[in-house]
């Protein structure tokens, strides 16, 4: 069974009284409860010690899903460094909403990640770009959300290696809401939705996308690559 850790800064959920009502057990236990019937899950948040990412943790965990909004600077430069040698290693790595401007994030994408956002509460259709990519499975044309904030372009990411979903909102913005990456052995998925003051987490759609991307994220069975000066495998004639 795949071995997943949901990471939540859980800030807001401490602070805001709107946020405890949409999740009363953190944006974490929400996750954590949709896809606890196919995964083994487990969760962790910024006032753990070491935040919880211990190396216990991290080594154990075949997906790491993480979000964070208003605390990305409190994550230490040691415990990012150490996420991304687990990506690098294997690791797959889903980063959801606001997490774009993690550190973790901004590390493995080496740009600035930043986008335009409007906090509006309108609506959201997703857009499938990719039908036969495995993060659709199980999904139609697009879906829509009711209410959510709004992300536009420009993303400044890198080129995707794969675009899964585009988003459009009500007031006309356009969104790379769903794209792939590969680094070293690792996969990784960014996914827009989230907002933290509206029930994402509860729709259907976004909870299959999510599941979906734990299953194409998990660790092939493979050792990273050897770098570095390398012996010839065959006889050298040159002198």
């Amino acid at each position: 069974m795949i071995n997943v850790t949901v990471w939540n800064e859980n800030r807001h959920e401490q602070i805001n009284e709107a946020v405890r009502k949409v999740y009363p057990e953190g944006i974490h236990g929400t996750i954590q409860s949709f896809l606890a019937d196919d995964f083994q899950v487990r969760t962790a948040t910024l006032d753990e010690p070491e935040y919880g990412l211990s190396d216990e943790v991290l080594n154990s965990t075949d997906v790491l899903i993480w979000w964070g909004h208003v605390a990305h600077d409190e994550v230490s430069d040691e415990v990012v460094q150490k996420v991304k040698e687990r990506v690098l290693n294997g690791m797959g790595l889903i980063v959801l909403h606001s997490g774009h401007f993690s550190k973790i994030f901004k590390t493995l994408m080496g740009t600035s990640c930043d986008l335009k956002w409007r906090e509006a509460g309108e609506k959201e259709r997703i857009w499938v770009i990719d039908p036969s990519h495995p993060i659709a499975s199980g999904l139609g044309e697009y879906f829509e959300l009711e209410h959510e904030e709004m992300y536009g372009e420009h993303f400044d990411i890198p080129v995707p290696d794969e675009l899964v979903f585009t988003s459009w909102f009500e007031g006309g913005e356009v969104f790379r809401s769903g794209v792939t990456y590969r680094r070293g052995n690792g996969k990784i998925f960014y996914f827009r939705p989230g907002h933290e003051t509206f029930p994402t987490y509860y729709n259907k759609d976004v909870q299959k996308v999510i599941a979906n991307a734990v299953k194409w994220a998990a660790p092939v069975e493979r050792e990273r690559p050897v770098y570095g000066n390398a012996k010839p495998l065959e006889h050298l004639t040159i002198s």
